[in-house]
């Protein structure tokens, strides 16, 4: 496990943080967690990760919905993108009735907000990402996990 923080002190800093991690080609099926308060910049984050794979149009946040699906064409190939969000959980079991198991066994980018809301139901992850608030108002804490080699090779710039 590697552990790494920085501080993304603009927007613009974190949209360039999303890009970087895009550029990885270890990105097409990696299970991102997202952690954080509401408001701490997760589904921010998100929006800026899926435009620079690629996704074009309206973005929107998966609180009602859960799940969000994306597929973006990449030369040959197809990049199956799921963008969850767990707030709205009760119960962590209602990710195993949704059906989720099937997604995250499967090949393509899974990006998961609010995970420990699925907590002992959710694959573990290979990166994890914590934003946390500081005191300056556009300003973030980064905080990056690594679990595994995938989420290892996302780490490194």
């Amino acid at each position: 496990m590697t552990e790494s923080s920085f501080i993304c002190d603009t927007v613009e800093s974190l949209k360039l943080f999303a890009e970087q991690i895009a550029l990885h080609p270890s990105i097409e099926n990696a299970n991102i967690q997202l952690m954080g308060e509401l408001g701490a910049g997760k589904s921010t984050f998100t929006r800026y990760l899926l435009q620079s794979l690629g996704v074009m149009g309206t973005i929107k946040s998966p609180t009602y919905a859960v799940v969000e699906e994306y597929l973006v064409k990449k030369r040959q190939a197809e990049l199956r993108i799921w963008h969850f969000d767990f707030y709205r959980f009760n119960d962590p079991s209602e990710w195993e009735e949704a059906g989720f198991r099937d997604i995250f066994m499967s090949t393509g980018l899974k990006i998961s907000e609010w995970p420990q809301k699925a907590a002992g139901y959710i694959p573990d992850p290979d990166l994890v990402i914590d934003f946390e608030f500081t005191e300056k108002e556009d300003s973030r804490l980064i905080k990056l996990k690594a679990l595994t080699q995938i989420g290892q090779k996302l780490f490194t710039k």
